[in-house]
């Protein structure tokens, strides 16, 4: 039970990572706030997290939207009187060709996968800062580090959250908030149905074993 008792924000938690995120925290004693656009999922995911004991809640959010990200800290504060972990893990993609790419489909994934990320991490530091600690956790990409053919849009927001990570571990650090990012391959989630077959092989063949994680 290594999280006893500590309050955790999971962004993008009702499916994929972020949901195997919440369960291993839950069965390590963690209380959640799950927040995600998906109303339904989020549900779903919240009862799962209640079977095994925890206190959660579902908030229904978007994470472009200063106005949800707020309601997200709030809620969390207002339940549980403070924050020990953010994993930044909301993301979508809108994959395309750089000669193709529609500019909606870059200021979507921007919105969301780096705005958000900023939006998400500045309100729950200001909670950690006054409290003296806390973690932040963002999801970054094998691909903002090599980048990805078809992810312009998304190997940016990536590079991004990564330079972003580096200088939030230097300001919050001192202040005893540790902010990390993790870097995957490939994972078999929903978003990498979207993703053409061709593409799908090509990082396979990239990988030690060869397959998806």
């Amino acid at each position: 039970m290594r999280l006893q008792d500590k309050v955790a924000i999971i962004t993008g938690g009702a499916n994929g990572i972020g949901k195997e995120t919440a369960l291993l925290f839950a069965r390590n004693g963690a209380r959640l706030v799950i927040a995600d656009f998906d109303e339904e999922a989020g549900t779903e995911t919240v009862q799962e997290l209640r079977t095994l004991g925890t206190k959660a809640e579902f908030v229904k959010a978007d994470a472009s939207n200063l106005y949800d990200v707020q309601k997200v800290v709030d809620t969390a504060v207002s339940l549980f009187s403070r924050i020990d972990v953010l994993v930044n893990n909301a993301g979508i993609t809108r994959d395309g060709f750089l000669v193709k790419l529609d500019p909606a489909a870059w200021d979507q994934v921007i919105a969301v996968n780096l705005t958000g990320v900023f939006y998400f991490t500045q309100a729950a530091a200001r909670v950690m800062v006054n409290q003296g600690s806390g973690v932040i956790l963002n999801a970054a990409s094998v691909v903002g580090l090599y980048g990805n053919i078809g992810q312009t849009n998304y190997s940016a927001t990536k590079a991004g959250v990564i330079g972003m990570t580096r200088t939030w571990a230097k300001e919050l650090g001192p202040k005893g908030v540790r902010v990390n990012a993790v870097a995957p391959g490939f994972i078999v989630t929903g978003m990498t149905d979207k993703v053409p077959e061709k593409i799908l092989d090509q990082m396979k063949e990239k990988t030690p074993l060869r397959r998806l994680g």
